[in-house]
């Protein structure tokens, strides 16, 4: 529903059903607080009908249904080498250093066709059939704008895959962030005894059809 349309109803007491809004900001961190919530006033939320607004349109006037939403598994990975940083002049070749092993780590998790190669990690994805991904993919989307819109030349992701599939129906391994050793001003001959890194893997199935 438009909210013009939505709020004229509501001027003119012609809404045919009860509506609550329920706002909720814990979603980038995982709705901790959600789940106790709901029980605690499971009575106050009751509804016949829930409508998620927190889904993407691709545009102002492309009405957009999203189906299903992808999980999310948030992990950070400690990488611990020496008893204590080194210098990299005296250590660097005889010991490892573990921002690069974890670098390597990483970097081995997907293959050259950016697939996620962690045994198992695709067992529980629900594959789309070819009917739902046709569907899918008659969406008005255009690449160039979309390139466009966030400063890139080249869209890189899963082979096999359109950027609408890859995004609405596929998995993903991203890394969030990254930090170890010296990150100052200037230059420092440190090999770190510690490396890590953040990151989400939202590994079930988001559909998005219009």
């Amino acid at each position: 529903m438009h909210a013009k349309a939505f709020e004229t109803m509501v001027k003119t007491n012609t809404l045919p059903c009860n509506v609550k809004f329920m706002l909720e900001g814990e979603e980038e961190i995982g709705s901790g607080s959600l789940s106790k919530w709901v029980a605690e006033y499971k009575d106050l939320v009751k509804a016949d009908v829930i409508l998620v607004s927190d889904t993407s349109m691709i545009g102002p006037d492309v009405p957009s249904i999203t189906t299903g939403l992808r999980g999310l598994s948030y992990w950070e990975i400690e990488v611990t080498g020496p008893n204590a940083d080194l210098h990299s002049g005296l250590f660097g070749g005889s010991v490892a250093n573990p921002l690069n092993t974890l670098c390597e780590m990483i970097a081995k998790c997907m293959d050259e066709n950016n697939h996620i190669t962690i045994p198992h990690f695709y067992d529980d994805v629900v594959e789309c059939s070819p009917r739902e991904r046709e569907l899918l993919n008659m969406a008005p989307y255009s690449e160039e704008n979309y390139k466009n819109s966030v400063g890139v030349k080249a869209l890189r992701g899963e082979e096999g895959y359109t950027k609408i599939e890859r995004v609405g129906i596929r998995p993903t391994f991203d890394l969030c962030g990254m930090w170890g050793g010296y990150t100052g001003e200037g230059a420092k001959t440190v090999l770190p005894s510690k490396a890590y890194a953040k990151r989400p893997t939202k590994t079930t199935r988001r559909s998005l059809f219009w």
